[in-house]
C-alpha cells in the first residue's frame, strides 16, 4: 500500500503554500485530494508497480473542505464552478440545467451515484483522461480554467489546459480552483451522449457533446460539438460545426455533420487499431445527439 501524508488546510491560502513548499524544498509534489475517485485508483496502482518493493510515501493536501473551490454561481450569462464541487452537484443544479443542461446529462453519467456524491469536477478534468465525461461539454462551452499558485492566478482555456492523457499544462505548485464558461442561449438545444461496455458505470468509449441553436426557419445559427475519447486532446470539432451553420435542419444534414467528425477524428489520430470501430460509432453518436437537439425544438422525432 501507498503511505500517505495529509495536510489539512485552514483556507485555500494555506493549500496554496503547502504546494508550493512540497514542490520547492522537497522536491515531491503534493498531490490535491477532494473526492479521491481517481488519486485512490492511481495509488493503488503505483502500489502494484512498486512490485514488492516499499513505494515512496506520497504528500496529499486534502482541499475537500475548502469552500473557496466549491459550489456553483452564475451572474448573468457567465457561470463559475467550484473545483470541489462534485458531480451530484452539477447534475442537480437548476443553475446548470438552464445554462448548459449537456453538461448536467453528463455529470449524471459518471460512475454510481456513491461515487458522483464525493467525485468532483476538478478531479475530472485534472486528471486528464481521455474518457472524462465533463470534458467534452466544458469544451463544447469554450471553458475556462482559474489555476492558483502563491505567485498568483492565471486563466488557461481548458482545450489548453489539457496536454495529452492524463497530462496537463499545470506546475507542480498550482491548483484548479474553477471553472468558468458563458452560458448557452436560452434557445439552444444540447445533448449529451456516451458509448460504454454497459449501460452504468461505464467508462467512455467515446462521448459526443452537441449544442444547437435554431431560428424560426430552422436554419442552425450555432453548432458547438466535442466528443470524448476520440481526439488527443479536447477540442470543438470545427468542420462538423462549420457543416451545420447557416444551413436548414435536415436528417441528412445531422449525418453529414456527422461524418465530418468521425473524419475530423481520423485525420487527428491517423488510422489506428479502433478506427474500424470508432469512425462509424462517433459518426453515429453525433448524428444522434444532433437529431436528439432537434427534436427537442419539433424538427425531428427521436427516437424513431
Amino acid at each position: 500500500m501507498i503511505q500517505m501524508q495529509v495536510y489539512m488546510p485552514s483556507c485555500l491560502d494555506d493549500a496554496l503554500r503547502y504546494l508550493s513548499e512540497c514542490a520547492r524544498t522537497q522536491g515531491v509534489p503534493a498531490r490535491p485530494i477532494a473526492g479521491g475517485t481517481d488519486l485512490m485508483v492511481s495509488a493503488r496502482h503505483a502500489a502494484m508497480a512498486a512490485a514488492g518493493e516499499e513505494p515512496a510515501a506520497w504528500r496529499v493536501v486534502d482541499i475537500s473542505g475548502l469552500p473557496e473551490i466549491s459550489g456553483i454561481c452564475g451572474d448573468g450569462d457567465e457561470m463559475c464552478i467550484g473545483a470541489a464541487t462534485t458531480h451530484t452537484e452539477i447534475e442537480k443544479s437548476r443553475v446548470i440545467a438552464k445554462a448548459a443542461r449537456f453538461l448536467a446529462e453528463a455529470a449524471a453519467t459518471i460512475g454510481s451515484r456513491q461515487i458522483r456524491n464525493r467525485a468532483t469536477i476538478g478531479g475530472n478534468v485534472m486528471n486528464a483522461s481521455p474518457a472524462a465525461d465533463t470534458l467534452p461539454p466544458l469544451t463544447a462551452l469554450d471553458a475556462v480554467a482559474t489555476l492558483a499558485s502563491v505567485r498568483g492566478r492565471r486563466v488557461v482555456a481548458l482545450a489548453e489546459l489539457v496536454a495529452g492523457p492524463y497530462k496537463t499544462v499545470a506546475a507542480p505548485d498550482e491548483l484548479l480552483v474553477d471553472v468558468r464558461f458563458r452560458a448557452l442561449d436560452p434557445k439552444a438545444q444540447s445533448v449529451f451522449m456516451k458509448v460504454g461496455r454497459r449501460r452504468a458505470l461505464a467508462i467512455s468509449r467515446l462521448a459526443a457533446a452537441v449544442a444547437v441553436l435554431f431560428d424560426s426557419d430552422a436554419k442552425i445559427v450555432d453548432a458547438r460539438i466535442s466528443a470524448g475519447a476520440a481526439f488527443p486532446t479536447p477540442c470543438r470539432i470545427a468542420q462538423a460545426e462549420q457543416t451545420m451553420l447557416g444551413r436548414e435542419y435536415g436528417v441528412e444534414l445531422a449525418e453529414e455533420a456527422g461524418r465530418e467528425a468521425a473524419r475530423a477524428m481520423v485525420s487527428a489520430t491517423g488510422v489506428r487499431w479502433s478506427t474500424e470501430y470508432k469512425e462509424p460509432v462517433l459518426a453515429a453518436i453525433i448524428t444522434r445527439a444532433i437529431r436528439q437537439c432537434a427534436a427537442k425544438e419539433g424538427l425531428d422525432v427521436w427516437p424513431e
